[in-house]
């Protein structure tokens, strides 16, 4: 079983905004992100990402949970 990483890099799961269609798994560093919110106000999620159950380009969010 692999060990959990330790660190700023988290595992996040990407779903559609649109359908719910669990897409996309990736990594963002939650200390960065952060900070971004704090200096400019925007963050870097949602991602505009293709969906393959709506066929077209929409908006990822986060989910908690990776599939």
């Amino acid at each position: 079983m692999a060990k959990k990483k330790k660190g700023p890099r988290q595992p996040v799961g990407l779903k559609c905004s649109v359908c719910g269609a669990f897409g996309y798994i990736t990594q963002f560093n939650k200390t960065n992100e952060r900070l971004k919110k704090q200096t400019t106000g925007k963050t870097t999620f949602p991602l505009k990402k293709y969906c393959n159950r709506c066929r077209k380009a929409t908006k990822f969010k986060t989910a908690k949970k990776l599939k």
